[in-house]
């Protein structure tokens, strides 16, 4: 009798070895970042988490979850948020170990009010964070992307980035610029090598998810025509897909994964 491969391992097989591959997660040792730490580094990839110093045991704990992979993850203290600290980031990973293959844009932070209560400078920090932090990162990599002839670039933006939302100027703003600078970086890489996405995720369970009211998590899940929250998982196997080097041909675009929130 044949036996017959299951479709998750057939998809797994076709996808390229990360073996020998390095890159860096922004906000990697929570959330969504976490869980794309964790799948690129068990697939072999060398993942440098860059983070604030509270993100550290973190990442310690993260790495203590790894099977095999833990050497594999090196945490970076930074701040996205500020252009030198992001240069001196990429040299100290390059200076470690050697090149840059991917980049994943996810770290972010929220501050929510309405536009009438919120303040100025909630409005720049988020923006600061969100938007800026990408723009700083791939402004600190590129010459060096554009020596290897070689690299993908993966933005998180949001579903809010799409449709808005109340309480959200700054966080559906900065998703929405996101959308445009990965148009623009894809645009100017083509030629060389580099690809440039974005995912926009729907409502999904993490920490940040979490923190909402009760009833916003359940108006959100209600809205959802899936009818539950995403998983961190399904937004990292998402990212492993565009990181691969099969997805060659796939640049400037946006993944929408929201179980049918927006489409």
């Amino acid at each position: 009798m044949t036996e017959k491969t299951h479709p998750a391992a057939a998809s797994s097989a076709a996808l390229t070895s990360l073996v020998g591959r390095v890159g860096i997660v922004t906000g990697g040792a929570r959330g969504l970042g976490a869980a794309m730490t964790k799948l690129l580094a068990d697939d072999g990839a060398t993942v440098a988490i860059l983070g604030l110093p509270s993100d550290e045991p973190r990442a310690q704990e993260l790495r203590g979850t790894l099977n095999g992979s833990a050497e594999r993850v090196v945490f970076y203290e930074s701040n996205v948020g500020e252009y030198e600290r992001c240069v001196a980031a990429v040299n100290d990973v390059i200076a470690k170990h050697g090149r840059i293959d991917f980049l994943i844009n996810n770290a972010g932070i929220t501050a929510d009010k309405t536009l009438r209560k919120l303040s100025i400078e909630d409005w720049h920090k988020v923006l600061q964070i969100n938007l800026s932090g990408p723009f700083n990162m791939n402004k600190a990599v590129i010459e060096k992307m554009i020596e290897q002839s070689y690299c993908r670039i993966v933005k998180i933006s949001s579903v809010i980035g799409l449709t808005g939302n109340i309480g959200q100027a700054n966080y559906a703003s900065a998703k929405a610029g996101l959308l445009g600078l990965t148009k623009t970086v894809a645009l100017e890489m083509a030629g060389r090598g580099i690809t440039c996405n974005a995912i926009a995720p729907g409502f999904i369970k993490t920490e940040m998810v979490a923190a909402m009211p009760e009833a916003a998590i359940a108006a959100a899940t209600a809205q959802t025509p899936i009818g539950r929250m995403g998983d961190p998982s399904e937004i990292a196997r998402t990212v492993r897909f565009l990181i691969d080097e099969k997805s060659a041909f796939i640049t400037g675009a946006t993944f929408n994964i929201n179980g049918g929130m927006f489409m």
